[in-house]
Protein backbone atom coordinates (compact mmCIF):
# COMPACT_ATOMS: atom_id res chain seq x y z
CA UNK A 1 0.00 0.00 0.00
CA UNK A 2 1.45 3.63 -0.74
CA UNK A 3 0.29 7.07 -0.91
CA UNK A 4 2.39 9.38 -3.12
CA UNK A 5 1.78 13.57 -2.81
CA UNK A 6 0.66 14.67 -6.29
CA UNK A 7 0.67 18.41 -5.15
CA UNK A 8 2.93 21.53 -3.51
CA UNK A 9 3.66 19.85 -0.24
CA UNK A 10 3.83 21.84 2.89
CA UNK A 11 6.94 21.70 4.54
CA UNK A 12 7.79 19.43 6.21
CA UNK A 13 5.22 16.79 4.93
CA UNK A 14 6.44 13.60 3.07
CA UNK A 15 6.02 13.38 -0.31
CA UNK A 16 5.39 9.17 -0.03
CA UNK A 17 5.28 6.89 2.50
CA UNK A 18 4.22 3.33 2.67
CA UNK A 19 4.13 0.16 4.00
CA UNK A 20 6.16 -3.50 3.01
CA UNK A 21 3.82 -5.94 1.99
CA UNK A 22 4.18 -7.22 5.84
CA UNK A 23 4.31 -4.55 7.47
CA UNK A 24 7.69 -5.03 9.05
CA UNK A 25 9.01 -1.53 7.48
CA UNK A 26 8.25 1.25 6.44
CA UNK A 27 9.57 3.76 3.49
CA UNK A 28 9.24 7.65 3.13
CA UNK A 29 10.49 9.96 1.03
CA UNK A 30 10.40 13.85 1.37
CA UNK A 31 11.75 16.79 -0.61
CA UNK A 32 15.79 15.88 -0.22
CA UNK A 33 16.02 12.07 0.95
CA UNK A 34 14.41 8.60 1.25
CA UNK A 35 14.75 6.49 4.28
CA UNK A 36 13.88 3.40 5.39
CA UNK A 37 12.57 2.11 8.83
CA UNK A 38 12.15 -1.19 10.89
CA UNK A 39 8.83 -1.00 12.63
CA UNK A 40 9.53 -3.32 15.71
CA UNK A 41 11.55 -2.17 17.34
CA UNK A 42 11.29 1.13 15.36
CA UNK A 43 14.35 2.52 13.80
CA UNK A 44 15.59 3.96 10.68
CA UNK A 45 17.82 1.35 8.80
CA UNK A 46 18.38 3.44 5.99
CA UNK A 47 18.36 6.85 3.88
CA UNK A 48 20.31 8.34 0.58
CA UNK A 49 19.81 11.55 0.07
CA UNK A 50 17.92 11.92 -3.48
CA UNK A 51 15.52 14.98 -4.75
CA UNK A 52 11.99 14.76 -5.11
CA UNK A 53 11.30 10.97 -4.68
CA UNK A 54 7.51 10.80 -5.39
CA UNK A 55 6.81 6.92 -5.05
CA UNK A 56 9.13 4.61 -2.63
CA UNK A 57 7.83 0.63 -3.17
CA UNK A 58 9.81 -2.21 -1.00
CA UNK A 59 9.79 -5.75 -1.75
CA UNK A 60 9.04 -7.28 1.62
CA UNK A 61 12.05 -7.04 3.65
CA UNK A 62 14.93 -7.36 0.89
CA UNK A 63 16.88 -4.92 -0.44
CA UNK A 64 14.91 -4.34 -3.65
CA UNK A 65 13.52 -0.93 -3.74
CA UNK A 66 11.28 0.35 -6.66
CA UNK A 67 11.40 4.48 -7.21
CA UNK A 68 10.06 6.90 -9.23
CA UNK A 69 12.07 10.12 -8.38
CA UNK A 70 12.15 13.90 -10.46
CA UNK A 71 11.05 12.01 -13.50
CA UNK A 72 7.81 11.12 -12.94
CA UNK A 73 7.58 8.81 -16.35
CA UNK A 74 10.56 6.83 -15.09
CA UNK A 75 10.77 3.98 -12.94
CA UNK A 76 13.78 3.19 -11.45
CA UNK A 77 14.68 -0.41 -9.55
CA UNK A 78 17.84 -0.02 -6.71
CA UNK A 79 19.70 -2.72 -4.75
CA UNK A 80 19.78 -0.60 -1.38
CA UNK A 81 22.70 -3.32 0.09
CA UNK A 82 24.85 -2.49 -2.90
CA UNK A 83 23.91 0.96 -4.34
CA UNK A 84 23.49 -0.11 -7.51
CA UNK A 85 20.54 0.56 -9.86
CA UNK A 86 19.69 -2.84 -11.72
CA UNK A 87 17.53 -1.63 -13.95
CA UNK A 88 15.57 1.56 -15.31
CA UNK A 89 11.58 1.68 -17.11
CA UNK A 90 10.16 4.33 -18.94
CA UNK A 91 6.67 5.80 -19.99
CA UNK A 92 4.76 7.41 -21.73
CA UNK A 93 2.63 8.87 -19.13
CA UNK A 94 3.08 9.87 -15.41
CA UNK A 95 3.30 7.23 -13.10
CA UNK A 96 1.36 6.87 -10.68
CA UNK A 97 1.50 3.69 -8.30
CA UNK A 98 4.31 1.05 -8.54
CA UNK A 99 3.17 -2.08 -6.57
CA UNK A 100 5.12 -5.88 -6.21
CA UNK A 101 5.15 -9.30 -4.51
CA UNK A 102 7.91 -11.92 -5.31
CA UNK A 103 6.55 -12.98 -8.72
CA UNK A 104 5.44 -9.88 -10.36
CA UNK A 105 5.80 -6.48 -10.39
CA UNK A 106 3.21 -3.34 -11.82
CA UNK A 107 3.08 -0.17 -13.07
CA UNK A 108 0.16 1.58 -12.90
CA UNK A 109 -0.41 4.91 -15.35
CA UNK A 110 -3.74 6.96 -15.28
CA UNK A 111 -5.44 4.32 -17.89
CA UNK A 112 -2.99 1.26 -17.83
CA UNK A 113 -1.18 -1.03 -15.84
CA UNK A 114 1.88 -3.16 -16.85
CA UNK A 115 2.65 -6.17 -15.53
CA UNK A 116 5.98 -7.61 -15.32
CA UNK A 117 7.91 -10.89 -14.49
CA UNK A 118 10.07 -9.85 -11.16
CA UNK A 119 12.79 -12.19 -12.19
CA UNK A 120 13.89 -10.93 -15.33
CA UNK A 121 11.65 -7.53 -15.44
CA UNK A 122 10.01 -8.78 -18.93
CA UNK A 123 6.70 -7.54 -19.79
CA UNK A 124 4.12 -10.26 -19.61
CA UNK A 125 0.42 -8.21 -20.18
CA UNK A 126 -0.74 -4.38 -20.22
CA UNK A 127 -4.21 -4.32 -19.11
CA UNK A 128 -6.04 -0.76 -20.24
CA UNK A 129 -8.37 0.50 -17.32
CA UNK A 130 -10.69 3.31 -16.90
CA UNK A 131 -9.20 6.96 -16.31
CA UNK A 132 -7.96 5.88 -12.40
CA UNK A 133 -6.00 8.93 -11.42
CA UNK A 134 -6.06 8.13 -7.91
CA UNK A 135 -4.74 4.28 -8.86
CA UNK A 136 -7.18 2.22 -7.35
CA UNK A 137 -5.37 -0.66 -8.11
CA UNK A 138 -4.26 -3.82 -5.21
CA UNK A 139 -1.60 -6.38 -6.03
CA UNK A 140 -1.75 -9.46 -3.63
CA UNK A 141 1.18 -10.19 -1.54
CA UNK A 142 1.05 -13.83 -2.49
CA UNK A 143 2.70 -15.43 -5.44
CA UNK A 144 0.67 -18.62 -4.91
CA UNK A 145 -2.89 -16.48 -5.86
CA UNK A 146 -1.25 -13.72 -7.70
CA UNK A 147 -4.02 -11.13 -8.38
CA UNK A 148 -4.68 -7.88 -9.07
CA UNK A 149 -7.53 -5.81 -8.48
CA UNK A 150 -8.21 -2.82 -10.91
CA UNK A 151 -11.52 -0.95 -12.02
CA UNK A 152 -12.48 -2.37 -15.77
CA UNK A 153 -12.63 -0.97 -18.84
CA UNK A 154 -15.91 0.15 -20.06
CA UNK A 155 -15.50 -1.24 -23.43
CA UNK A 156 -14.77 -5.05 -21.90
CA UNK A 157 -17.86 -6.35 -22.98
CA UNK A 158 -17.07 -10.37 -22.53
CA UNK A 159 -17.93 -10.80 -18.84
CA UNK A 160 -20.88 -8.84 -19.05
CA UNK A 161 -22.41 -10.50 -22.07
CA UNK A 162 -23.22 -13.54 -19.73
CA UNK A 163 -24.07 -11.01 -16.67
CA UNK A 164 -25.51 -8.28 -15.62
CA UNK A 165 -24.84 -4.46 -16.73
CA UNK A 166 -21.71 -2.81 -15.30
CA UNK A 167 -21.50 -0.55 -12.80
CA UNK A 168 -18.95 2.36 -12.10
CA UNK A 169 -18.72 0.13 -8.54
CA UNK A 170 -16.95 -2.92 -10.68
CA UNK A 171 -13.52 -4.19 -9.92
CA UNK A 172 -12.05 -7.06 -12.00
CA UNK A 173 -10.23 -9.85 -10.90
CA UNK A 174 -7.18 -10.58 -13.09
CA UNK A 175 -5.19 -13.81 -12.59
CA UNK A 176 -1.55 -12.20 -12.78
CA UNK A 177 0.03 -16.14 -13.05
CA UNK A 178 -2.53 -17.59 -15.80
CA UNK A 179 -2.57 -13.82 -17.11
CA UNK A 180 -6.39 -13.98 -17.54
CA UNK A 181 -9.58 -12.25 -16.25
CA UNK A 182 -10.77 -14.39 -13.60
CA UNK A 183 -13.83 -12.76 -11.88
CA UNK A 184 -15.44 -9.37 -11.57
CA UNK A 185 -16.40 -7.91 -8.30
CA UNK A 186 -19.66 -6.44 -8.02
CA UNK A 187 -18.43 -4.51 -5.19
CA UNK A 188 -20.98 -0.88 -4.85
CA UNK A 189 -23.69 0.77 -6.99
CA UNK A 190 -21.32 4.26 -6.76
CA UNK A 191 -17.28 4.82 -7.70
CA UNK A 192 -14.58 3.03 -5.79
CA UNK A 193 -12.16 5.00 -3.75
CA UNK A 194 -10.37 2.40 -1.75
CA UNK A 195 -9.24 -1.28 -2.62
CA UNK A 196 -6.62 -3.73 -0.65
CA UNK A 197 -6.33 -7.89 -0.42
CA UNK A 198 -5.46 -9.85 2.36
CA UNK A 199 -1.65 -11.37 2.70
CA UNK A 200 -2.74 -14.94 1.14
CA UNK A 201 -4.83 -13.70 -1.65
CA UNK A 202 -8.26 -14.96 -1.32
CA UNK A 203 -10.05 -11.75 0.40
CA UNK A 204 -10.83 -8.15 -1.37
CA UNK A 205 -12.01 -5.59 0.96
CA UNK A 206 -13.41 -2.38 -1.35
CA UNK A 207 -14.92 0.97 -0.34
CA UNK A 208 -16.86 3.42 -2.40
CA UNK A 209 -16.75 7.28 -2.34
CA UNK A 210 -19.29 6.95 0.20
CA UNK A 211 -17.22 5.61 2.64
CA UNK A 212 -20.14 4.70 5.01
CA UNK A 213 -19.94 0.98 4.17
CA UNK A 214 -16.72 -1.95 4.15
CA UNK A 215 -17.09 -5.09 1.76
CA UNK A 216 -14.93 -7.93 1.79
CA UNK A 217 -15.28 -10.85 -0.83
CA UNK A 218 -14.00 -14.07 -1.64
CA UNK A 219 -11.37 -14.07 -4.05
CA UNK A 220 -11.70 -15.54 -7.10
CA UNK A 221 -14.70 -16.47 -6.37
CA UNK A 222 -16.23 -13.08 -5.93
CA UNK A 223 -18.38 -13.56 -2.99
CA UNK A 224 -19.40 -11.33 -0.17
CA UNK A 225 -18.63 -12.74 3.01
CA UNK A 226 -18.31 -9.80 5.52
CA UNK A 227 -19.68 -6.40 4.89
CA UNK A 228 -19.13 -3.53 8.26
CA UNK A 229 -20.28 -0.01 8.78
CA UNK A 230 -17.85 2.67 9.75
CA UNK A 231 -20.51 4.92 10.30
CA UNK A 232 -23.42 6.88 9.40
CA UNK A 233 -21.92 9.52 7.41
CA UNK A 234 -19.76 9.81 4.23
CA UNK A 235 -15.98 10.00 4.64
CA UNK A 236 -12.79 9.52 1.85
CA UNK A 237 -11.17 6.32 2.52
CA UNK A 238 -7.70 6.68 3.17
CA UNK A 239 -6.89 2.90 3.60
CA UNK A 240 -7.66 -0.25 4.28
CA UNK A 241 -5.48 -3.54 5.42
CA UNK A 242 -5.82 -7.31 7.17
CA UNK A 243 -3.85 -8.26 9.90
CA UNK A 244 -1.68 -11.35 8.40
CA UNK A 245 -4.23 -14.18 9.39
CA UNK A 246 -7.01 -12.31 8.61
CA UNK A 247 -9.08 -12.06 11.34
CA UNK A 248 -8.81 -8.29 11.79
CA UNK A 249 -9.60 -5.33 9.42
CA UNK A 250 -8.60 -1.63 9.81
CA UNK A 251 -9.83 1.40 8.17
CA UNK A 252 -8.61 4.87 7.76
CA UNK A 253 -10.01 7.66 6.41
CA UNK A 254 -10.22 11.88 6.67
CA UNK A 255 -11.98 11.78 9.86
CA UNK A 256 -9.84 11.42 13.04
CA UNK A 257 -11.13 8.04 13.77
CA UNK A 258 -9.24 4.72 12.73
CA UNK A 259 -11.98 1.53 12.70
CA UNK A 260 -10.60 -2.06 13.44
CA UNK A 261 -13.45 -4.81 12.28
CA UNK A 262 -13.34 -8.40 13.34
CA UNK A 263 -13.62 -10.98 10.88
CA UNK A 264 -15.73 -14.28 12.02
CA UNK A 265 -13.47 -17.37 13.13
CA UNK A 266 -16.04 -19.09 10.09
CA UNK A 267 -13.94 -20.66 7.11
CA UNK A 268 -14.67 -18.32 4.29
CA UNK A 269 -13.43 -20.70 1.74
CA UNK A 270 -16.20 -23.74 3.07
CA UNK A 271 -18.88 -20.86 3.09
CA UNK A 272 -21.07 -23.54 0.79
CA UNK A 273 -22.58 -25.20 4.58
CA UNK A 274 -24.43 -22.42 6.05
CA UNK A 275 -24.14 -23.56 9.29
CA UNK A 276 -20.56 -23.03 9.41
CA UNK A 277 -20.92 -19.56 7.27
CA UNK A 278 -20.24 -16.46 8.50
CA UNK A 279 -23.49 -14.94 9.53
CA UNK A 280 -24.09 -12.70 6.54
CA UNK A 281 -23.81 -15.82 4.58
CA UNK A 282 -27.01 -17.45 6.53
CA UNK A 283 -28.50 -14.07 5.83
CA UNK A 284 -28.08 -13.75 1.99
CA UNK A 285 -30.88 -16.38 0.77
CA UNK A 286 -33.61 -14.51 3.18
CA UNK A 287 -31.86 -11.15 2.21
CA UNK A 288 -32.21 -12.23 -1.61
CA UNK A 289 -35.84 -12.86 -1.12
CA UNK A 290 -36.69 -9.62 0.66
CA UNK A 291 -34.68 -7.19 -1.87
CA UNK A 292 -37.91 -6.45 -3.88
CA UNK A 293 -39.35 -5.27 -0.63
CA UNK A 294 -35.59 -3.56 1.10
CA UNK A 295 -34.13 -0.34 0.06
CA UNK A 296 -30.41 -0.57 -0.68
CA UNK A 297 -29.73 1.68 2.18
CA UNK A 298 -31.92 0.00 4.76
CA UNK A 299 -30.62 -3.40 3.41
CA UNK A 300 -27.02 -2.28 3.80
CA UNK A 301 -27.88 -1.36 7.76
CA UNK A 302 -29.66 -4.54 8.45
CA UNK A 303 -26.69 -6.63 7.14
CA UNK A 304 -23.73 -4.39 8.83
CA UNK A 305 -21.77 -5.31 11.25
CA UNK A 306 -20.03 -2.65 13.41
CA UNK A 307 -16.47 -1.92 14.69
CA UNK A 308 -14.99 -3.72 17.39
CA UNK A 309 -12.16 -1.08 17.95
CA UNK A 310 -10.58 2.33 17.31
CA UNK A 311 -8.10 4.66 18.28
CA UNK A 312 -8.08 8.73 17.49
CA UNK A 313 -5.41 10.60 15.34
CA UNK A 314 -4.50 13.98 16.95
CA UNK A 315 -6.10 15.78 13.18
CA UNK A 316 -8.77 15.19 11.20
CA UNK A 317 -8.57 15.18 7.18
CA UNK A 318 -4.67 14.19 7.57
CA UNK A 319 -3.84 11.50 4.64
CA UNK A 320 -2.84 8.11 6.70
CA UNK A 321 -2.09 4.68 5.79
CA UNK A 322 -2.85 1.70 8.33
CA UNK A 323 -1.40 -2.04 9.26
CA UNK A 324 -1.57 -4.27 11.62
CA UNK A 325 1.88 -5.18 13.37
CA UNK A 326 2.92 -9.11 12.57
CA UNK A 327 4.83 -9.49 15.84
CA UNK A 328 2.95 -7.50 18.36
CA UNK A 329 -0.84 -6.58 18.72
CA UNK A 330 -0.35 -3.10 17.61
CA UNK A 331 -2.44 -0.78 15.07
CA UNK A 332 0.52 1.12 12.97
CA UNK A 333 -0.27 4.13 11.79
CA UNK A 334 1.70 6.42 9.29
CA UNK A 335 0.66 9.92 8.52
CA UNK A 336 1.61 12.46 5.56
CA UNK A 337 2.69 14.61 8.43
CA UNK A 338 5.56 13.09 9.06
CA UNK A 339 4.63 10.68 12.35
CA UNK A 340 4.94 7.16 12.65
CA UNK A 341 1.81 6.02 15.81
CA UNK A 342 1.73 2.22 17.69
CA UNK A 343 -1.46 1.89 19.26
CA UNK A 344 -1.91 -1.29 21.74
CA UNK A 345 -4.96 -2.89 20.62
CA UNK A 346 -6.87 -5.33 23.33
CA UNK A 347 -7.76 -8.79 20.87
CA UNK A 348 -10.35 -10.22 23.38
CA UNK A 349 -12.26 -6.87 24.29
CA UNK A 350 -11.50 -4.30 21.46
CA UNK A 351 -12.67 -0.79 22.56
CA UNK A 352 -10.58 2.34 22.70
CA UNK A 353 -6.78 1.04 21.23
CA UNK A 354 -4.18 3.26 23.90
CA UNK A 355 -1.00 5.22 22.24
CA UNK A 356 2.11 3.50 22.57
CA UNK A 357 4.80 5.86 21.04
CA UNK A 358 4.73 8.30 18.53
CA UNK A 359 8.01 8.60 16.19
CA UNK A 360 9.29 11.37 13.83
CA UNK A 361 9.39 9.86 10.13
CA UNK A 362 11.04 13.34 9.28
Amino acid sequence: MTIAEQDILPAGELSSFNFNQDYSCVSVSDKSEYRIYNCDPFAKCYSKLEEDISITEMLFCTSLVALVGASPRRLRINNTKRETTICELSFHTPILSVKMNRKRLIVVLEEQIFIYDISNMKLLHTIDTIPNPSAIVALSPSSENCYIACQPLRSTADYYAQSSQQSVGDIEIYDANAMKLANIVQAHKSPISCISMNAEGTLLVTASEKGTVIRVFAIPSADKVYQFRRGSYPAKIYSMSFNLVSTLLCVSSDTETVHIFKLSDADISNNENMDNAPPLKRRSSLQRGMNFLIPDRISDIWESSRHFASLKLPNAGVRSLVALSSTTPQVLVITSEGYFYQYNIDLENGGECVLLKQSSLL
